[in-house]
């Protein structure tokens, strides 16, 4: 079962804003931006600077849409290093599914004409939507991922501030020096030194390779996604050991090797990059694959209501619904089960205990496998079939169906873990129909309605119930 939620943003009930404001609550961390119009910064909701009156502040919904009136990011609080909004899972519509691809550098390697295309609208309806939407365009939202990105550069890397500003994604350096002192009113080189006083770089850190700490929402059910992982990795190009999870990336503009390990109120990330231009696609990616912009407190509160799940949902609290790091992986994956391992993809340097990438469709589709995975292999690798996140859902799953050999299963399995859709219910998986009995539950289908906008997670909970 599948359904699509749109939901009215946040940021639009001003009154319930400056309530989470006033109680400087981190759970709306990401979901809603402050900005203050007697100091002309924006911050993040639980920013720990004095509360300014109701009058002074303005909410919107991202950092790019407080940058373009105006405002500047609060060097305290620092608003742009917070999860994601949950709204670009949650809902469905075209701004949500923009989000996702500027969010993995569309815009810096296609433009805006490349988004544009991918979302299946032209230029100028795009810009409309986004503008009405997120109070920002294409180029403002793509401008604030790339000061972003530049920040996490500056302070996280010796790499040489030219350098950085390429690598983030700017067309000059130019450009890049007015962005950091637009968004961040000081210099790329004062902010450097600035983080090199808080000791924020390690010192064995070049230019391929970052420790970085991708922030959560608590709380967070990390065990849970380490077994899900170890269950299913692929010799060779995932490896999960030691509370931590290692896996190769294949990228825009090269190959990548992560290692994840979750500590209380993070996730540390270490990334060694053949490129770093793609290191924001990385850290997005990998920010899907972990489920780290989900909102615990909104699955539990609806979950939890119902007396069948509320025990598990009280016991395995902050359950995450695995993600994916690339779609076209994803799929075959799910196709291939264990003969993955008939098909080796190409070798990379061993870092992290991996040592090879996921096969490409071109080389699945000629391999020595049943019919139907060649075909949807073929069709990946020729451009028929694609399958990114930035797809609408039910166009995804109307395509994959037409495929032979993809079961409706497969299709929704798909659009829970590439597209992060959050009220996917798999009724016919077997080890779901277990656990969904070990709990007492008979009528899953018609007791879905009580967990929409949330039944992938219930998912997620009678799979747990199984084990």
């Amino acid at each position: 079962m599948v359904t699509t939620t749109e939901a009215p943003g946040l940021w639009r009930d001003a009154e319930r804003c400056y309530r989470v404001v006033t109680a400087r609550d981190p759970r709306f961390d990401g979901q809603f931006i402050m900005a203050v119009r007697t100091t002309g910064i924006y911050c993040r909701p639980s920013c720990p600077a004095s509360t300014p009156k109701v009058q002074n502040v303005r909410f919107y919904p991202t950092s790019a849409a407080a940058q373009a009136n105006g405002f500047r990011a609060c060097r305290r609080c620092l608003p742009d290093a917070v999860p994601g909004s949950p709204d670009w899972n949650l809902r469905a519509d075209l701004a949500a599914r923009a989000m996702r691809l500027i969010s993995d550098g569309t815009v810096e390697r296609e433009g805006v004409p490349g988004l544009a295309r991918r979302l299946g609208y032209s230029e100028r309806q795009l810009g409309r939507v986004l503008t009405a939407e997120l109070g920002a365009g294409p180029l403002a939202l793509a401008r604030a991922h790339r000061a972003h990105s530049a920040r996490l550069l500056i302070e996280m890397s010796g790499l040489p501030l030219t350098d950085v500003a390429f690598a983030a994604g700017f067309a000059s350096v130019r450009q890049f020096n007015e962005t950091i002192r637009e968004v961040f009113a000081t210099t790329p080189s004062q902010l450097r030194a600035a983080s090199l006083r808080r000791g924020r770089r390690d010192a064995d850190q070049g230019a391929t390779r970052l420790s970085l700490r991708l922030p959560f929402r608590a709380p967070f059910d990390a065990a849970g996604l380490l077994r899900f992982f170890a269950d299913r990795a692929v010799p060779g190009v995932e490896n999960v050991t030691n509370g931590s999870y290692a896996r190769t990336l294949r990228l825009a503009h090269g190959t990548g090797v992560v290692r994840l390990t979750p500590e209380p109120d993070h996730v540390r990330c270490e990334l060694h990059l053949a490129d770093l231009r793609d290191l924001s696609s990385a850290v997005s990616r990998v920010r899907r694959l972990l489920d780290l912009d989900a909102d615990p407190a909104a699955v539990t509160r609806v979950l939890g209501a119902d007396p069948a799940l509320a025990p598990v949902v009280a016991a395995v609290p902050g359950i995450r619904v695995p993600g994916s790091v690339d779609g076209e992986e994803l799929l075959l994956r799910a196709l291939l089960g264990r003969d993955v391992t008939a098909v080796l993809g190409d070798e990379v340097p061993a870092e992290a205990g991996v040592t090879r990438l996921f096969p490409t469709a071109a080389r699945i589709a000629t391999a020595d496998l049943p019919g139907e995975v060649t075909g949807v292999a073929t069709a990946l690798a020729e451009g028929r079939l694609d399958v990114h996140v930035g797809r609408d859902a039910a166009e995804l799953r109307a395509e994959l169906l037409a495929c032979p050999g993809i079961t409706p299963w497969t299709a929704d399995y798909v659009l829970m873990r590439v597209l992060g859709a959050p009220d996917v219910l798999l009724t016919g998986d077997a080890a779901l129909g277990r656990g969904a009995a070990a709990l007492g539950i008979t009528d899953v289908a018609d007791r879905a309605r009580r967990w929409t906008p949330w039944c992938s997670y219930a998912g997620m909970y009678l799979w747990r119930a199984n084990t």
